[in-house]
């Protein structure tokens, strides 16, 4: 191609760099707290990449941060990129913020459920909304730290006692639950994976994910198939940890899908019209679930209409009957935990 390989001219990433630029009306300042971890640091260089982002704050507690946000300010994108660590530096980092993504915490490892996730990043992400809550309290806030059916209704309950919450600005990210629907969907019915759509519903974690297989367009799914679908899709994490043999976990494909539930976030934010994703957001769908996963119109102000599950079969039926109790359990822990702490 002529336009890359002639220096004169910008490459094929430029051109599409300016097009998204004359798209938007305004650019964002973008937190991503958690940023020297392994879904940290390849989401702080994708959101680098962002053409909405003007300004990029990185955040965690480890001194590497601030070499972190020095690397990935190199790169030759238009957003100011810099690093904070610590207690001391994270107001700084996240005040004035429009949208805040949090990747914070610990991974899981073999053996661990998501569940065991819980008393740890309990603490931090309690923290974090305090934070948020004092620094940029009208911010987007997109949370990825896990358990995330947990994480969430805490952040919730935390700006609650704060005076701040939103419920149209918070949102847990299954973006990835999405991604790797239509990843596998994709393979399994030989469509084009850029094509493919597949509604993913309910929580992030195990039985809770509940893709609607009957909702494919043109698809057709033996029971085998539909079945061994179901379950990768549930446990698609517990696949990424054991082939990461004790390395971590879903990582690179979490950015990714951080990244692009931000990216749409941020095209709403800044006016685009019909912009709709899947987020786990406190929601009335699912009767006594006061959080549900479900696809979502996005607009300046954050969640402008949460959308139903639409028509189902009895299969999805009964995997929603299942999550169910799981899911309310998962959403109680971490109310009782902010009432308790």
């Amino acid at each position: 191609h002529k336009g890359v390989r002639d220096p004169k001219n910008p490459s094929m990433l430029r051109n599409a760099t300016r097009k998204l630029v004359s798209s938007v009306r305004s650019f964002s300042t973008v937190a991503v707290v958690g940023s020297a971890g392994g879904i940290g640091q390849p989401l702080a260089m994708l959101m680098k990449l962002n053409p909405q982002v003007s300004d990029l704050r990185l955040y965690d507690v480890v001194a590497v941060n601030k070499g972190v946000a020095a690397d990935i300010s190199h790169i030759a994108t238009p957003a100011k990129c810099s690093g904070y660590v610590g207690d001391d530096e994270i107001l700084a980092a996240l005040d004035g913020c429009d949208v805040v993504v949090v990747p914070a915490g610990v991974p899981r490892k073999p053996g661990m459920t998501r569940d065991d996730l819980f008393s740890v990043n309990a603490n931090i992400v309690k923290t974090i909304a305090e934070a948020c809550s004092k620094a940029c309290p009208k911010a987007m806030l997109c949370i990825i730290s896990n358990p995330v059916n947990s994480t969430v209704p805490i952040i919730a309950e935390t700006l609650k006692k704060e005076g701040t919450y939103n419920p149209k600005r918070l949102f847990g990210v299954t973006t990835l639950d999405l991604q790797r629907a239509r990843t596998f969907v994709a393979q399994n019915q030989g469509l084009n994976v850029n094509e493919a759509c597949v509604n993913v519903i309910g929580g992030h974690a195990g039985k809770t994910i509940i893709p609607l297989l009957s909702q494919v367009p043109d698809a057709k799914f033996s029971d085998e198939d539909r079945d061994a679908l179901t379950h990768r899709i549930m446990f698609g994490g517990d696949e990424v940890v054991k082939a990461k043999a004790g390395g971590g976990s879903a990582t690179l494909s979490m950015a990714y899908a951080g990244a692009e539930f931000a990216n749409a976030l941020l095209r709403a934010l800044n006016g685009e019209q019909g912009v709709v994703q899947n987020a786990y957001v406190e929601s009335s769908v699912v009767p006594d679930c006061t959080f549900f996963s479900t696809p979502v119109s996005l607009g300046p102000e954050g969640a402008e209409e949460i959308h139903g599950i639409g028509t189902i079969n009895a299969y999805e039926e009964g995997l929603l009957a299942d999550a169910i109790p799981d899911l309310q359990d998962q959403i109680k822990k971490g109310v009782d935990f902010v009432k308790n702490n």
